[in-house]
C-alpha cells in the first residue's frame, strides 16, 4: 500500500496551513507523500476534473478535500462522478475537519487537496 507516512498536518488556521514543520500560506495538494504547493484552480471557488488530473491519474484510494476556512469551494458534479468511475472515495468537508480526517487516515493511499481561505 502506498502511504503518506511522514507527512501530517499540524496545524490549520484562515490560510496557514503547518506542515510537518514547514508553513505553507497558499493552497496545496498532498499527494503520495509530495507536497504540491501554490496550487491554483481553473475556478476559485469550484473544484473540477482539471485541477486534480495529477490525483486522478494516480488513483489513490481516497481524496480529502478540504473546502475552506468556511466551506465556500464546492466539489463539481463532473469531478463527483470521475472519482466514483475510477473508485477513488472523496471525503469534502470544511478545511480544518479536512485536515483531521487526512491525518487520520495516516498510512493509507489518500490524497489531499485543500483551499486554505474562505
Amino acid at each position: 500500500m502506498i502511504g503518506v507516512i511522514g507527512v501530517r498536518i499540524e496545524h490549520y488556521d484562515f490560510g496557514t496551513i503547518i506542515i510537518d514543520g514547514k508553513c505553507y500560506t497558499n493552497d496545496l495538494k498532498i499527494l503520495r507523500g509530495r507536497i504540491i504547493p501554490n496550487w491554483w484552480r481553473r475556478e476559485g471557488h469550484v473544484l473540477n476534473v482539471e485541477d486534480v488530473e495529477d490525483i486522478l491519474e494516480a488513483r489513490p484510494r481516497v481524496l480529502v478535500v478540504g473546502t475552506g476556512f468556511s466551506g465556500l469551494m464546492s466539489v463539481a458534479h463532473n469531478l463527483r462522478e470521475e472519482l466514483e468511475h475510477r473508485g477513488i472515495k472523496l471525503i469534502a468537508m470544511p478545511t480544518r475537519n479536512a485536515c483531521e480526517e487526512f491525518n487520520s487516515l495516516a498510512g493509507e493511499d489518500v490524497a489531499f487537496a485543500a483551499h486554505l481561505t474562505c
